[in-house]
């Protein structure tokens, strides 16, 4: 706070905070009362109280450093760098709009505005500037190079975009700073090849296909399927007690939910192979023949049907009846 205080080219007399604790705290409120700064904050969940500061999180903030996640000491201090070169390049080089008026008409809004300036020449033809500084900034003016703030700008980018992802985890090398005739002459081929920086959003990767581990059941899935076929009204517990008496090492009552899967995923097979073999006349059942109302019912013609019963042969039954 006490540097901003002084790269401001006049005299901080209030400070206006949001509710978050960044500010509102023990620490920066009590510097401020001791300066002779005013404090306020505004109201909760009304973030259009703060709406000159919050429309620069997209124009300048997310412009600059993206959307990515950054973390440690040295990844702050190139933040430090790239917000340095932005101050002078916003504030001395980009120009902007600022609303001279606004009325309504029916229902048709209607707005004027200033001509675009930059920062730095509306504080020069602020009348209540003082001249002192107002010499001060022009001498900042004149040595200050857009074309190498830019370059300053991109190095500190390319090397944020390096540490996206990273948080500290891995060494990062640090990169050259670009040559600004070099960098200048470069400007209109990146134009022009739609340049992409290195704080951009990254195409999200698919994830791959889970990969099937091999099961400690695979050497005995020939066994199992044998006990299956003599005797398919075996159950889980049955199994493991045979698997354990072949390999007490490997097998215990703890491979229960394994084996509970391994029989779920053949019993399943095993139905949807014999439903989808089994012929369509031998599903259907036969017509019967009859009225029903509320009063009265005709006896049926033919026997009631018996939807037939198929066994997928590991000791399940499969009811077949339309509908």
């Amino acid at each position: 706070m006490t540097r901003a205080q002084g790269l401001f080219p006049w005299v901080i007399c209030g400070a206006d905070f949001d509710n978050g604790s960044a500010f509102m705290n023990d620490v920066v409120v009590p510097w401020c009362r001791a300066q002779k700064i005013e404090v306020t904050r505004s109201r909760a969940y009304k973030k259009n109280d703060q709406a000159f500061v919050e429309q620069k999180n997209g124009a300048v903030v997310r412009r600059l450093v993206g959307y990515g996640r950054f973390d440690g000491v040295e990844t702050a201090r190139v933040m430090a760098r790239l917000y340095a070169a932005a101050r002078l390049l916003v504030n001395f080089f980009q120009p902007s709009f600022k609303l001279k008026e606004k009325r309504r008409e029916g229902a048709k809004i209607i707005k004027r505005y200033h001509p675009p300036a930059t920062p730095y020449e509306r504080a020069l033809g602020h009348p209540k500037l003082p001249s002192a500084v107002k010499r001060r900034l022009r001498q900042t003016y004149r040595t200050l190079d857009p074309i190498q703030l830019l370059a300053t700008i991109r190095t500190a980018q390319e090397e944020l975009g390096e540490r996206i992802g990273k948080r500290g985890l891995a060494k990062v090398p640090t990169v050259s700073p670009a040559d600004p005739l070099s960098f200048a002459r470069s400007l209109g081929t990146a134009a022009k090849t739609a340049e992409v920086r290195g704080t951009h959003r990254r195409p999200k990767r698919r994830y791959k296909k889970r990969i099937r581990m091999p099961s400690k059941l695979d050497p005995h899935l020939a066994i199992i399927e044998n006990w299956l076929a003599v005797e398919p009204q075996l159950t889980a517990l049955a199994i493991v007690g045979r698997l354990a008496t072949i390999d007490p090492s490997m097998f215990s009552d703890k491979q229960h939910s394994i084996v509970q899967r391994l029989l779920r995923s053949l019993r399943r097979k095993v139905a949807e192979t014999a439903i989808v073999s089994m012929p369509v006349d031998e599903i259907r059942p036969e017509a019967v023949d009859g009225a029903a109302c509320d009063e009265h019912s005709a006896p049926p013609t033919a026997s009631p049907p018996s939807w037939p019963r198929l066994e997928t042969g590991l000791g399940q039954f499969v009811d077949l009846h339309p509908g």
